[in-house]
């Protein structure tokens, strides 16, 4: 399976110190050039203390940051206002197959899944890896805890509040 990431659960797990989260469940996971510019650039040029971790993190991975050709740019017509990073990620998932795509933003999400492809958020990552033993049950509450009363991470606190109670659930 091919993982392709967007901006926001880089920048969550960077905040979070869990990265390595994306190493440890994908191994690989690959990155447009526009999201690295959008969360590694551009984040350094705000002062982003997050966005010299993301960058070291993928210097470190060696993960690929892949570019995507303008002629394949101009040839998608999205049905909803995507900024560069989504935009791209979308057009490398659709010709790519059984691609799983980590994004946060609700609308990107949706025009994934109108598209037929799989997505998965920052909670979803954590519940994966509660699954996959990576975290313990209260490491995972801790965090999704965390995330909802941070301003800095745009997850809603009721998001997080109903992974949160399906979580018992899951490690029966």
């Amino acid at each position: 399976m091919t993982v392709l990431a967007n901006a926001g659960p880089l920048i969550a797990l960077a905040k979070l110190n869990r990265l390595g989260l994306l190493s440890d469940l994908y191994r690989v996971v690959q990155v447009p050039r526009s999201v690295y510019h959008e969360v590694v650039e551009q984040g350094l040029a705000r002062g982003a203390t997050d966005a010299g971790t993301i960058r070291l993190f993928l210097d470190r991975s060696g993960w690929p940051i892949l570019e995507v050709p303008e002629p394949t740019i101009r040839g998608y017509d999205p049905l909803v206002v995507l900024d560069p990073g989504e935009r791209d990620l979308l057009i490398l998932a659709q010709s790519i197959p059984e691609a799983l795509l980590l994004i946060d933003d609700e609308i990107a999400r949706g025009e994934a899944r109108r598209l037929g492809l799989a997505v998965r958020g920052t909670l979803g990552i954590l519940a994966q890896a509660r699954r996959a033993g990576l975290l313990t049950l209260q490491e995972v509450e801790l965090l999704l805890l965390e995330i909802a009363t941070r301003r800095d991470i745009w997850i809603s606190e009721k998001l997080c509040q109903d992974v949160l109670a399906k979580l018992p659930e899951e490690s029966t």
